[in-house]
């Protein structure tokens, strides 16, 4: 009898202890395909373009308002604001994505053409202070590490009636003097031009299913590194604030935040999962975030830049493992 009610006892009790966990991917606007398989999905809810996603991410694509509940837009929230950059999304508190470009621009990393998203284009002529800015929704609590996964199309300059299959070219790239060509260099010399990368910000946002927390930038592991947790020395606050290392390095936009982007090519960002009360190397204050809160990721231009980028809504997504609600 004694076993069979401790058995009892632990049946109940583990549906609470292991609820789960589920990848998932989110990008701005509902998240879900219109059609998975042989299932056709309301299409118009559905903002994902399948030319982004092969079957596999697919699995990972939900319908973020009727199977999670989690809105697109936040009638009570004032963030982000719909303003004069804003190219994609209907009105303040929805998840956008933000230009002073406008979108006016094909999809140069469809090759065949009319499968792709149109694009907002970052000429090396109006590089300067230039940006890309996405606004996504968290459709899980989030159980681990956030990936921050940006692609875009990337060209020698003033190229595109070349395309991609000729005058594909990365961020940070020394152009030669041939047609769509590198320029070389010798032992010694840095291939990349890395004044010229653009810089990457992540900011966290209370959403609507939110305790509330003041917004704070996040940090994130470099990539290959030791993966350590570095903490100031210097200090006797508790916690022990992080600091920019060469394991961490937080995502505030600054010439340390810079990433090297390949033409239609998938660069992810590895941030660290915040940790309520854990202070980062700008004295932001982190929280444990759940579903709804918003991720702002803004790539900005400097006055450098040697090619041409190419981006559009569905150009950054963030992903990784999220509690199975």
């Amino acid at each position: 009898m004694k076993w069979v009610i401790g058995f009892l006892l632990t049946f109940v009790m583990v549906p609470a202890a292991f609820a789960g966990e589920i990848p998932y991917i989110a990008i701005v606007g509902n998240d879900c395909v219109s059609s998975v398989g042989s299932v056709v999905i309301d299409q118009e809810a559905c903002v994902a373009n399948p030319f982004y996603f092969s079957p596999k991410h697919e699995q990972f694509l939900f319908d973020q308002e009727v199977d999670l509940g989690v809105p697109v837009c936040d009638p009570f929230s004032n963030v982000p604001p719909f303003d004069t950059f804003t190219r994609v999304g209907d009105a303040t508190g929805c998840e956008m994505f933000k230009s002073n470009k406008p979108i006016n621009q094909p999809e140069i990393c469809d090759t065949l053409g009319g499968r792709g998203e149109p694009n907002a284009v970052i000429t090396t002529l109006d590089a300067n202070g230039s940006f890309f800015e996405w606004w996504i929704r968290l459709p899980r609590t989030p159980e681990g590490e956030i990936n921050i996964c940006i692609q875009c199309g990337v060209l020698k300059p003033n190229t595109e009636q070349f395309g991609v299959l000729q005058c594909a070219a990365e961020t940070g790239e020394r152009i030669g003097t041939g047609f769509c060509t590198r320029n070389q260099v010798r032992p010694g010399v840095n291939p990349i031009l890395n004044a010229t990368l653009p810089r990457i910000t992540a900011i966290a946002y209370p959403g609507p299913f939110s305790l509330g927390f003041k917004p704070f930038r996040l940090t994130a592991y470099k990539n290959p590194g030791n993966y350590n947790l570095t903490l100031a020395t210097n200090t006797i606050t508790t916690p022990k604030p992080m600091t920019n290392s060469v394991a961490l390095q937080v995502l505030d936009g600054t010439v340390n935040s810079r990433v090297l982007l390949k033409s239609c090519m998938d660069k992810c960002v590895i941030a660290k999962i915040p940790v309520t009360n854990q202070v980062n190397v700008l004295g932001d204050t982190e929280s444990d975030l759940t579903f709804g809160d918003l991720i702002q990721v803004r790539l900005e231009f400097p006055v450098h830049s040697t090619v041409d980028v190419y981006c559009h809504s569905q150009s950054a997504k963030i992903m990784g493992i999220g509690e199975l609600e």
